[in-house]
């Protein structure tokens, strides 16, 4: 076939293709660009789709205008009739710290968080099991335990191979896909799931026509439709489909990104996502240049675009336009940062996000939400966790250059918010901030002193001004919550327990390994009772359950027993501390249709210690207890007894034992709507 004659029948069948899909046009828009790697064949059709629907949905929405908003006004008069307030504003602060707060409260540097404690409630919230932002954000959202709305860490293992997947959700890329040559034309639409169970309590307000703003609320990612508006936020990818990949471009060649040098200056070339329109498509690449500027620094030039480099300061936000084979385009945004000029020049470049003016994957509802915001307060970061922790562990970043980062982020995320609190007269806002948590991360040892000591105190100051800010928005018919998801405390040790497990008879290696590699990579599963990995979790390898699974079911409850007796207090070798002050019977703390999914056993860590960075990716050693040298110094991985979460509220709460699983009814009796008989949670109004 000449290669005329493929052109063509490549082009007819996509056109065959276009109109194939018009008929079911009201999912396509938002679902038609899941990727693993994004697809080309998506990304035309996007954007082909998007004007015929956008000129279809404008004339019908002007016609059915007047109509619609009779009907609006009537289901909200009955939506709000049972109603306390008109109005619920929650302020996540993801990680705050009930003791440091507290502190810094009694010392007078938190003026309007002080004044919620005095004129309404402050307690510590319980947080889940274990206290990880995923899982707590999850039973905020749903009002329900991990058993019942299927989140328990940040990964899963698949149970024919042990290899690890997101929990949170799961891509797949399209079923049916027509082969043209070298071309690939998909047939059919990739699927982005949303793995977490369970109903948002926003979910439930719509259904009783009162709106929601989401902003930014952890595992929401792909977006549901609701009545309201949400940006997607936690373990949302970036376009190479990872949860943050950065890049380091240097004179030396680090990781394989090489500046080579060209005339005035160096060159580069930026990986992107793969190319998914062509057979075996590798990553797309865009050429950049630096070039000396006067002033000591470099001009970057990329795609037609210039903008100044100087060591230190990072470019705005840098559209780029990725070009499969296939006549389309899939648009990303990166941040350049100059961070050395000698004796080499290196350039750090933050993860290529989802560009919110057009996303090549559903990152908001309505899906024009993102466009929106983006069109009102210029790009912002679109992934999952924006700030680049990773990049200062490997050094590819330093302290400040961090918290530069952390600062534009979050501005970008208070315009967000004020916006829609600006926006809301009726309703939730919801919003979390992520910077207390990857500050404290990152910067916790530095609390005990040195030329750091006040970040963490100073970041704290400013969430108050934050709170102050917000309270401009709170009138007397308006519920005004502030919260965490759970507390913070020091990462000094890391605990090994498939180290443990293999030393102890539990877990054995292939003949021949003293370690093993990442994700298993060399365990003898027929001799393998038991493995780790995850941040808090044991599982046994149970047979009927894991593919390779040895442990008969009437064996698991004595092994299980056998477990939590020998590690419950488990001591550091070297220090003689307390390193597991817990370990919980899955059984004993969860309830729900997906226990089955759940780790069976969770290790319950004392403050100081943690899951190591070699147990987390499922790895051997020969070493159980080990220091952490990284960066990221503080964690929450721990017993949650050790690491509750702070809650303030403008009212006065029902305090005797609150958990962050009561938000979602409290908010529903808020507004007068009755708790689902499945809801575990309870409301913390004070009846009247």
């Amino acid at each position: 076939m000449t290669q005329k004659r493929r052109l063509c029948l490549l082009a007819c069948a996509m056109v065959c293709l276009a109109a194939a899909h018009l008929h079911d046009h009201s999912r396509s828009s938002q679902f038609n660009l899941a990727y693993i790697g994004p697809g080309a064949g998506f990304a035309f059709l996007g954007s082909f789709l998007s004007i015929v629907i956008s000129v279809l949905a404008g004339l019908v929405s002007i016609f059915l205008w007047p109509f619609r908003m009779a009907w609006l006004l009537l289901r909200r008069k009955r939506g709000f009739g049972k109603a306390r307030v008109k109005k619920v504003i929650f302020l996540g602060l993801d990680g705050l710290d009930p003791e440091l707060t507290e502190r810094l409260m009694d010392e007078g540097q938190l003026p309007f968080l002080s004044r919620l404690r005095a004129q309404g409630t402050y307690s510590r919230l319980r947080t889940t099991f274990p206290p990880l932002s995923p899982v707590a954000w999850s039973t905020f959202a749903t009002g329900v335990n991990p058993a019942r709305h299927n989140i328990f860490d940040f990964l899963n293992r698949d149970l024919r191979t042990y290899a690890p997947e997101l929990s949170s959700a799961r891509v797949r890329p399209p079923s049916r896909v027509l082969h043209i040559g070298r071309f690939r034309i998909p047939l059919s639409r990739p699927s982005v799931e949303m793995r977490r169970k369970s109903e948002p309590f926003w979910n439930i307000l719509g259904k009783n026509s009162i709106g929601s703003a989401i902003i930014r609320v952890p595992i929401t990612f792909p977006p549901e439709p609701f009545k309201g508006r949400l940006l997607s936020a936690m373990c949302t990818p970036d376009l190479r489909g990872t949860q943050g990949t950065f890049s380091r471009f240097s004179t030396r060649g680090e990781n394989g990104c090489q500046l080579t040098t060209s005339g005035d200056g160096f060159d580069g070339v930026l990986s992107g996502p793969n190319d998914e329109s062509i057979e075996d498509g590798g990553p797309m690449g865009i050429p950049f240049h630096l070039s000396r500027a006067a002033d000591g620094g470099f001009t970057l030039a990329v795609q037609n675009q210039r903008f100044s480099l100087r060591s230190g300061e990072y470019t705005p936000w840098v559209r780029l336009r990725f070009r499969p084979s296939l006549p389309a385009s899939v648009w990303g945004i990166a941040r350049f940062l100059l961070t050395s000029v000698t004796p080499d020049v290196s350039l750090y470049v933050t993860p290529i996000e989802i560009d919110p003016e057009n996303p090549a994957l559903p990152i908001s509802h309505p899906s024009y939400y993102a466009v929106y915001l983006a069109k009102l307060i210029g790009s912002f970061a679109t992934l999952g966790m924006a700030e680049d922790t990773w990049a200062l562990n490997e050094g590819a970043i330093d302290e400040n250059a961090f918290l530069d980062q952390a600062r534009l982020i979050q501005r970008e995320r208070e315009a967000m918010f004020f916006n829609a609190l600006d926006h809301t007269r009726h309703g939730v806002v919801a919003c979390v901030f992520d910077t207390t948590d990857r500050v404290q991360h990152m910067f916790y040892s530095h609390l005990q002193g040195g030329s750091y000591a006040h970040v963490i105190p100073d970041l704290y100051r400013d969430m108050d001004r934050l709170v102050g800010e917000t309270l401009k928005h709170v009138d007397e018919h308006t519920a005004f919550f502030v919260l965490s998801d759970h507390g913070f405390c020091a990462f000094r040790r890391g605990v090994n327990l498939n180290s443990w497990l293999m030393l102890n008879g539990y877990l054995a290696l292939l003949s021949g390994r003293e370690e093993s590699g990442e994700y298993f990579d060399g365990i003898d599963w027929s001799r393998t009772r038991a493995y780790t990995f995850g941040l808090g979790g044991l599982y046994l390898n149970l047979r009927g359950r894991e593919a390779r699974g040895i442990v008969e079911p009437g064996e698991a409850e004595s092994l299980r027993l056998e477990l939590i007796t020998k590690l419950a207090g488990l001591r550091d070798t070297d220090s003689g501390e307390i390193a597991i002050t817990n370990v919980y019977d899955a059984s004993d703390i969860y309830r729900g249709p997906y226990i089955g999914a759940a780790p069976d056993l969770i290790a319950g860590y004392a403050k100081g210690y943690r899951a190591s960075w070699d147990a987390a990716v499922g790895k051997v050693t020969s070493e159980v207890f080990t220091d952490n040298r990284k960066a990221w110094s503080g964690d929450h991985c721990v017993d949650p007894v050790h690491v509750p979460g702070v809650l303030f509220c403008n009212q006065e709460l029902d305090t005797t034992d609150p958990g962050i699983e009561d938000m979602a009814p409290t908010t529903l009796d808020l507004f007068g709507i009755p708790r689902p008989a499945w809801m575990e949670g309870a409301s913390l109004v004070r009846l009247a």
